[in-house]
């Protein structure tokens, strides 16, 4: 019998699928890169020849452990692998830089990260971001080559040490700048801040080296700040919309020297004129109630619409600033707010707060609220009531209560107060 000769089945050339994409315009095979990692943009070079060097003009360079990942218990054969990647990518890079990132769990040697700042700033007319954040160690002394980065957009930084040089004269182009972890001077940091005229966003988290906070930022739109300090200031900050303070402050030494004097409230909002959204974090209600208390702020905030305020139902002065707070809303249509349970024995049991202060309509816009860790004293349920009593026009208010101690008799109470709104519903998350 004849043999059949059976034929290899036949496959599309691998070069020739690879060439049908290389053959794409180069912005289309510019933009494919830059969606890629370090890791796979290096690999494409493998392709073909055509791709052998298109990875080394991609803008954005990111060294995350996402795309460095050295799967070795070594701490110093990580570390080595780590640099040789950087050192790779940044000798064989010969595009513009747009972007730097260095964001890695693993300790990295400081003589390494003050060379590569060193080589980007000879190339910084390009770089409009910057990325720092160093996981491990002592906070990393950002050496004077950086201050060169005179054309930033974006300055992010973690665990650092910053000590600008003499000659430094601000970053005239950046627009954001996100501190966290970060030890300077009062000077240093104000000087920053002043120096950045363009500067539209803040975020400060966890400072060292002074306690007095002062923002003089024209342009600033949006800022978000936690940490411990004794005061804090705004200045010339009249386009400011977006605020998130969780401050911890010394209210005690504080509060004996200005408390029957002047307001910690009415010098908080002078220069918040145009707030849209407020979140009042951490202990930051404590500092707004130092001093005079008054029934309302002069001129209302009559921008906001979404208010989140964490507070201690069983402290008079907060709960007064938290009502001078609400009066001064007249047009929030969000309101968020969260107990502090762990401070709820420490002072006696207020009485009947907020049953005096039932007023028809006085939350015309409120739409939405949220109310988070309560334990179902009389103070809370009272607020409670005092915000259905009010609310015309609510549609929704959410109760999630700390503990489940109590819980089916807190929400048989929340359903009998009586409600505003003919629309509105009570939704009980059990904790």
């Amino acid at each position: 019998m004849n043999q059949m000769k059976r034929e290899a089945p036949k496959f599309p050339c691998l070069e020739t699928e690879v060439d049908r994409i290389s053959n794409l315009p180069g912005h289309i095979l510019d933009q494919i890169l830059s969606q890629l990692s370090i890791r796979d943009a290096v690999r494409t070079s493998a392709l073909s020849s055509k791709w052998r060097h298109k990875w080394a003009k991609i803008p954005n360079l990111v060294f995350d452990n996402q795309c460095i990942s050295v799967p070795s218990q070594d701490q110093t054969l990580v570390k080595n692998k780590i640099v040789n990647i950087v050192d790779h990518v940044l000798l064989l890079h010969n595009g513009p830089k747009h972007k730097f990132k260095l964001s890695h769990r693993d300790l990295l040697g400081v003589s390494d990260i003050d060379r590569w700042i060193l080589h980007l700033s000879r190339s910084s007319v390009s770089l409009k971001e910057f990325v720092l954040e160093i996981w491990k160690g002592q906070r990393y002394k950002v050496p004077s080559s950086l201050f060169t980065f005179e054309h930033l957009v974006h300055l992010e930084l973690f665990n650092c040490l910053l000590k600008p040089p003499l000659t430094f004269k601000g970053f005239r182009n950046l627009k954001s700048l996100d501190l966290q972890h970060i030890t300077l001077t009062q000077n240093v940091f104000e000087n920053l801040i002043f120096s950045c005229p363009l500067l539209e966003r803040l975020t400060l988290m966890n400072f060292d080296g002074f306690t007095h906070l002062n923002v003089n930022a024209p342009k600033l739109q949006f800022f978000d700040i936690g940490g411990v300090y004794d005061d804090v200031t705004f200045e010339n900050t009249f386009k400011l919309t977006l605020v998130s303070i969780g401050l911890y402050v010394n209210v005690k030494n504080d509060r004996n020297v200005v408390h029957g004097s002047s307001s910690k409230l009415l010098r908080f909002f002078a220069n918040l004129p145009h707030i849209r959204r407020l979140e009042v974090q951490s202990y930051f209600l404590k500092y707004l109630a130092i001093g005079n208390i008054p029934r309302s702020l002069p001129k209302p905030c009559i921008n906001l619409s979404y208010l989140s305020i964490r507070i201690n139902f069983n402290d008079m002065e907060e709960n007064s600033a938290a009502l001078c707070l609400l009066r001064s809303s007249p047009n929030v249509q969000e309101l968020e707010m969260l107990a502090r349970p762990e401070e709820q024995s420490v002072i006696a049991t207020i009485i009947n707060f907020w049953e005096d202060e039932h007023w028809n309509n006085l939350f015309g816009q409120l739409r939405q609220v949220k109310i988070v860790g309560i334990s179902g004293m009389k103070c809370e349920c009272d607020f409670i009531s005092f915000l259905l009593s009010n609310s015309p026009v609510l549609e929704r208010m959410t109760v999630k209560p700390a503990s489940g101690d109590g819980c089916w008799e807190l929400a048989k109470e929340l359903m009998r107060f009586p409600r505003a709104s003919v629309r509105s519903e009570i939704i009980y998350i059990d904790p």
